[in-house]
């Protein structure tokens, strides 16, 4: 595993994260053996960085996470995300009094006195451009209930606006090889200001797992089916806000770009961790296998830059004009 610079936490992390929203819920039932089984596979393949939110199933990812800790020494960085749960829901969550409510709870979860990150979970561009739940944060630093504040943003208007905040540890945003558009209106800005970048879904809720067919069909609780056209959240939050049927065909073009003896996963995976701006990715597991395999990409060879041409190319002539949601 290799390690970059989280500048805001003055420590390196493994490139390579666990995103845990699947051993919350959402993604189909992961049962608790399962779920601690796919956490260990990724520490033991080199991950440090664990990336949940309150809201993945009520608590659930928090407490598996907690369950987790502490049965190890080593030092991982875990990542949590607030806002978006209920009680009290919208627009109390983002007053002093939740959030000062949801970091403690969340604390307790993990078992932790202080977490490492906390995000504000895609909340509305409205509460971000008032300014005072970033106020609310930094007290909670000053405190020491967290070491570094960051948001998760579904655009990079957001991202932007975001930027300008004095304190900002970090972003989480929608990149993969569907989404592009971060290359040129994000990482610059957020290299200049040491803005940690964390990548979630680069896989594009397992589009670029390359398995999928038009006949793929996903539980009840998947939000693959229940949120599949923004339904109950953010469609870019599902297959990259692609249509499904879409996203499938486009899956199958990028198989004949692929290096020889790499799988689409891993190429997907290596694209996006080619970007120096680029923090950790962290992808999903809701195996362990699956978690051992994303671990894998950070040993692969960075792809060749004709390959990158083709790629970008494939982005603006093939994918762009076919992404719904914020963007």
């Amino acid at each position: 595993m290799k390690m970059r610079e989280f500048p805001a936490l003055g420590r390196t992390v493994g490139e390579v994260g666990l995103g845990t929203w699947q051993l919350g819920g959402s993604w189909g039932d992961v049962d608790e053996p399962t779920a601690l089984a796919t956490l260990e596979a990724a520490a033991a393949s080199g991950t440090t960085l664990f990336d949940t939110a309150d809201v993945y199933g009520m608590g659930r990812s928090e407490q598996l996470i907690g369950q987790f800790l502490r049965s190890h020494r080593e030092s991982f960085c875990i990542a949590t995300k607030l806002g978006r749960f209920n009680p009290p829901g919208w627009p109390a969550n983002f007053e002093r009094a939740a959030i000062r409510a949801h970091t403690e709870a969340s604390l307790q979860r993990l078992g932790l006195e202080t977490v490492d990150v906390t995000q504000l979970h895609c909340v509305p561009i409205e509460v971000l451009r008032q300014g005072a739940i970033f106020e609310h944060l930094r007290e909670l630093k000053r405190e020491g209930k967290i070491r570094t504040f960051g948001v998760s943003v579904e655009s990079m208007e957001e991202a932007t606006l975001c930027l300008g905040q004095e304190g900002l540890g970090s972003l989480q945003i929608i990149f993969n090889l569907f989404r592009q558009k971060p290359i040129a209106e994000l990482f610059a800005q957020a290299q200049e200001r040491k803005v940690a970048l964390l990548i979630r879904l680069p896989l594009a809720s397992g589009l670029l797992g390359g398995k999928m067919t038009a006949a793929t069909s996903f539980a009840a609780s998947d939000h693959r089916n229940y949120n599949r056209n923004g339904e109950k959240f953010n469609v870019g939050e599902t297959f990259a806000g692609l249509p499904f049927e879409q996203g499938v065909a486009l899956a199958d073009e990028l198989k004949t770009m692929l290096p020889e003896g790499m799988t689409l996963p891993q190429m997907a995976l290596r694209w996006c961790l080619d970007f120096p701006a680029v923090t950790a990715i962290i992808p999903g597991a809701s195996k362990p296998e699956q978690a051992r395999a994303n671990a894998a990409a950070a040993a692969l060879a960075p792809l060749p830059p004709e390959l990158h041409r083709r790629l970008a190319a494939f982005y603006r002539e093939r994918v762009s004009a076919h992404i719904r949601g914020p963007y």
